[in-house]
């Protein structure tokens, strides 16, 4: 398949997505949560940390104190642990639509509290390697900050699978790990089109609605047009989001054989191409 063949193909299986999300609105509430619960956390962090120093940040950012990064590791197990339950939510009310049930917020939510000992242990898996790839960069200067890139772009494509492996396959992080790289290597053809189209989508809302309202508040004044953009931005995040996380359920349920309406079976069938050289995972 040729550069221009997979933008197509990506395009296609974005405007699949979107159409999944137009007849499934409610889904959007999952991403806009999440990052509402993130903004409360980070919050936290900052006043607990902040306060009893005086707001002293240079007081309080002592990278050889222990308790730096016990605090970092805390903060990144928060950050994962919702990251990873309003993704799981989410995918669920996919699968609960695509098997042509009525997806519900509450179902969603739901099915992450009774997951709720699987998705602390990947967060905490993952709150672990964030902060190892944070101490890299921090002591390993610029070689440091490449290294960590290079990794942190390796565990990305080896643990895409692993929201809804976790969610279905009754497995532990390792073995999580182990079975979303496995899908990787076997089956996973490139996807570059996929995620260039969701880029351009998100950069063509950036200009049609961030921008447009950004520039409306100014009219009344500045920090009005600072809160307009930043509120449009949340939208418009929170709507790529679900949209990603719907094309990564498709794709698992395509993995197994399973029906993904909204979504042409060609299309997503000339995503995997079974890879005849070994790649990244050896």
């Amino acid at each position: 398949m040729g550069f221009f063949d997979r933008l197509s193909t990506g395009w296609n299986l974005s405007m699949q997505c979107f159409s999944v999300l137009r007849k499934n609105k409610q889904l959007v509430v999952f991403p806009l949560l999440s990052t509402l619960s993130l903004i409360v956390v980070a919050f936290s962090f900052i006043a607990i940390l902040l306060v009893p120093n005086g707001w002293d940040v240079e007081q309080t950012i002592n990278r050889a104190d222990p308790m730096y990064w016990v605090a970092g590791f805390l903060f990144y197990l928060a950050n994962y642990f919702i990251i990873i339950f309003f993704n799981m939510a989410l995918v669920h009310c996919v699968r609960i639509y695509f098997q042509g049930g009525n997806p519900t917020i509450g179902a969603g939510l739901s099915f992450s509290v009774s997951r709720l000992g699987v998705i602390f242990g990947w967060a905490s898996v993952a709150a672990t390697v964030g902060l190892f790839f944070k101490a890299l960069q921090e002591g390993g200067g610029k070689v440091g900050e490449i290294v960590a890139a290079i990794l942190g772009i390796v565990w990305s494509v080896m643990t895409f699978f692993v929201v809804p492996v976790i969610a279905y396959e009754n497995v532990g992080p390792i073995a999580a790990i182990k079975r979303s790289s496995s899908i990787m290597k076997e089956k996973w053809g490139e996807s570059a089109g996929a995620s260039f189209s969701f880029f351009g989508i998100q950069l063509l809302g950036f200009f049609c609605l961030v921008l447009p309202l950004f520039f409306i508040g100014s009219i009344i004044n500045i920090p009005a047009g600072i809160v307009l953009g930043i509120i449009g931005l949340f939208i418009l995040g929170s709507i790529i989001s679900a949209a990603q996380t719907i094309f990564i359920a498709a794709i698992y349920h395509k993995l197994h054989n399973e029906p993904a309406p909204d979504f042409n079976d060609q299309t997503l069938d000339g995503l995997f191409i079974k890879k005849e050289s070994k790649g990244i995972f050896g």
